[in-house]
């Protein structure tokens, strides 16, 4: 790791991240004979729907844990519930909310059919109670991975969303003591994809990324070649011990990124960032706990950085930027950063 006293300036800047995409859909206008053409149906509606239910139970959870055994963690749980209403209130962005209906939890609720984006009944299923905080943490978990089942389908604003909105259903779990793996249900494959499963594998050369993918991986990128020189200062600064073995640990895990995000350019055919001449701290660093801030502002950055990628991406990708997303807020957190509701989104 290079020494505290390495004359480079870290510029943190990189990591606040360049591209915000957003997904739109069309609206109504003329069909070019003059007649009025039919708005086409916004196709994340469905997907809020279903998001917004799994939130409606989470809350239905909250309260029923705060009624009884989670009274000697009331003020954190009620923090975290207070996520889930922001969470819910962004989700449900565009769907219908028929005045006076309300959802079990309290919050305002649209209803009929979930297809046509209204949201469906809770959830939780028959029997599965949350009736213990261990419990909600799990319930906290297993959300953090339905989120993002809809993740490559949903436009780029969405998932951008859904990526923030399961990370702090995995930080709200790991503080609750469930630090199980976020396991994402596989959706049931298509006939058309079942048939090409079937079929013969076929070697593709690695396509072209495109200009918005390859821009948000190159940020991502100088973002990793600032956190690893970061890490480098964190760990000169903090005494041997735990502490300091962490930041060594996590110093290797942005290695790993960054190495990887240089292959998959060079693969796509970028020529990949390479580390900045200069570096520029965004504090003084002089003792361990100076150190620890610049940990825990380096990955709050990254938080950012991710959510972007996300937005810029689909498949694969997208689903590795919404994991690195959820990691670096995980190690925010762990480092004493205070995340908004919406890790990596503005405000």
């Amino acid at each position: 790791m290079p020494s505290s006293n390495r004359r480079t300036l870290l510029v943190l800047g990189v990591l606040t991240g360049a591209l915000v995409l957003c997904g739109c859909t069309g609206g109504g206008g003329t069909d070019g004979t003059g007649g009025t053409r039919e708005a086409r149906p916004d196709p994340d509606l469905p997907l809020r729907a279903r998001a917004v239910a799994t939130t409606d139970t989470l809350l239905a959870d909250y309260d029923a844990v705060l009624a009884g055994p989670g009274a000697a963690q009331a003020d954190r749980l009620r923090t975290f519930r207070a996520d889930l209403a922001a969470h819910r209130t962004a989700l449900a962005s565009g769907l219908p909310s028929p005045a006076g209906s309300t959802s079990p939890a309290g919050t305002p609720s649209g209803s009929g059919s979930a297809a046509g984006g209204a949201v469906p009944p809770s959830t939780r299923p028959t029997g599965s109670a949350v009736n213990s905080v261990a419990a909600l943490a799990t319930a906290e978990r297993q959300a953090a991975g339905a989120r993002l089942a809809d993740l490559d389908t949903a436009s780029p604003a969405l998932a951008k969303l859904l990526a923030a909105v399961s990370a702090s259903d995995a930080l709200h779990a790991a503080a609750l003591g469930d630090t199980g793996p976020i396991t994402v249900p596989a959706p049931a494959p298509s006939s058309s994809a079942r048939a090409a499963a079937s079929g013969p594998a076929v070697s593709k050369s690695p396509a072209p990324l495109p200009g918005a993918s390859a821009a948000a991986l190159q940020n991502a990128l100088a973002a990793e070649h600032a956190a690893v020189y970061g890490y480098g200062v964190v760990g000169a600064w903090l005494p041997a011990g735990e502490q300091r073995q962490d930041a060594y640990a996590t110093y290797a895990v942005h290695e790993a990124e960054r190495d990887g995000w240089q292959r998959l350019l060079g693969a796509g055919g970028a020529t990949p960032t390479a580390a900045a001449p200069g570096y520029r701290l965004p504090f003084q660093v002089t003792d361990a706990a100076t150190a620890g801030r610049l940990a825990a502002h380096v990955e709050t950055q990254l938080t950012g950085v991710y959510a972007d990628l996300v937005a810029a991406t689909t498949g694969p990708l997208r689903d590795r930027a919404a994991t690195a997303l959820r990691d670096t807020a995980l190690r925010a957190t762990h480092w004493g950063a205070d995340l908004s509701a919406l890790p990596g989104l503005p405000g």
